[in-house]
């Protein structure tokens, strides 16, 4: 398990709309470079070293969408398309097949970061309001110039770990 608390200075302070990360110390046995989603508090933290984390505000699963595990991820893309996963066309079967990147109906944002062995990401939106929330189908949504910042900060492989 995780245990962060701040032990520096707040990157910057002001409501979630424009939140930014915050260098906070972390407990656990995560080597750096690892990105740890704690569901239940709706954080995800960009492990440093030993003890230090960049921590960034995320909206994630809905009740019944969340799931736990390890991965990594698998791609990096910057004004994804999407394609809606089969479980959101059957909730939502108006959408289209496909939205194009940069269309402000696109849910990605910015930029995504895919997760592999599922249909998950680690993405933007363009609905800033539903970061801090349990709002997606498994997905991790952060705030577009969040996911701009990690996506600098993170490779293809890096190892993910979402615990609830």
């Amino acid at each position: 398990m995780v245990a962060a608390s701040a032990i520096g200075a707040t990157l910057a302070t002001a409501g979630t709309a424009s939140a930014r990360p915050e260098l906070v110390g972390i407990a656990g046995d995560y080597s750096p470079g690892t990105i740890v989603v704690r569901t239940g508090e709706r954080k995800l933290y960009l492990v440093l070293d030993g003890s230090h984390a960049m921590r960034y505000p995320v909206g994630v699963g809905k009740v019944g969408r969340q799931w736990a595990g390890t991965t990594k991820i698998d791609g990096k893309y910057k004004n994804p398309a999407w394609a809606p996963p089969a479980a959101v066309k059957r909730d939502k079967p108006e959408l289209p097949d496909v939205i194009p990147g940069g269309s402000p109906r696109n849910p990605m944002g910015v930029a995504a970061l895919t997760l592999a062995g599922g249909e998950y990401a680690i993405h933007g939106t363009n609905v800033p309001n539903s970061v801090g929330g349990y709002v997606s189908y498994g997905c991790i949504r952060m705030l577009n110039q969040d996911i701009t910042d990690l996506y600098e900060r993170v490779s293809i492989g890096t190892t993910v770990v979402v615990t609830r």
